[in-house]
């Protein structure tokens, strides 16, 4: 069969065009302030070329979140369900290997967009709740009951480790396109993987671990 000509290509390809379009411009100017056809302008089509893949612009910020976290998300996800090692080594090679993946790609920029824009569009911000942070606090929740069912992990508030876990990841980055100056690129992994050690040596069981529990940690503890 021949090769395709370029405008059958093009046309194939145009909407991975105009999705990385829109996060570029989503992320550098906000959602509020881009126009459709300020992402048609960027990907080099009409405007009428974005209405034919999306209805509005929160359609379209809906694609670019699932396009670009949920990619990552499958990844991970799949990573989780297939790793055959101990969660330790989980978390300190493939977890940090994920994050730092995701921190060097454009779906970066979606945690800043949606910390600025969520409020404001409120929609966009259940969809963003239920495809992105559900979703990325089921998979880190399950990694951490994997490692206390095996007495790898102290019984520890899993609610609360894993929002540790998470959270100064998505701040990385945020900081990565608001403070760029201020985080390296180059130092990225360096900081995944310091962090998630950090934590390790809070969730590791060993002879030194408290014998009782109090407080949340001990209702989670307790099946409660």
């Amino acid at each position: 069969m021949p090769p395709p000509l370029p405008h059958q290509r093009r046309k194939t390809e145009r909407p991975d065009e105009l999705l990385e379009a829109a996060l570029a411009l989503f992320v550098e100017r906000g959602f509020a302030a881009t126009r459709m056809d300020d992402v048609a302008q960027r990907a080099g089509v009409s405007k009428g070329t974005v209405y034919l893949y999306w209805s509005s612009k929160e359609d379209l910020l809906r694609t670019v979140i699932q396009r670009f976290l949920g990619g990552h998300l499958d990844r991970g996800e799949e990573l989780v369900g297939r790793h055959e090692g101990t969660t330790v080594d989980l978390l300190r090679h493939r977890y940090v290997e994920w994050w730092s993946a995701v921190l060097d790609s454009p779906a970066s920029g979606v945690f800043k967009l949606m910390l600025a824009e969520a409020r404001n569009f409120p929609d966009v911000a259940q969809y963003y709740q239920r495809e992105v942070v559900e979703r990325g606090r089921g998979m880190v929740l399950r990694m951490l009951e994997d490692g206390v069912a095996r007495g790898e992990f102290r019984p520890v508030d899993l609610e609360q480790a894993a929002f540790s876990l998470l959270m100064p990841m998505v701040m990385l980055c945020v900081h990565r396109h608001a403070l760029d100056l201020c985080w390296p690129a180059e130092q990225s992994q360096a900081m995944v993987s310091g962090h998630v050690e950090l934590l390790l040596h809070g969730l590791l069981a060993g002879d030194d671990a408290p014998s009782k529990i109090t407080g949340p940690a001990a209702r989670t503890a307790n099946g409660a």
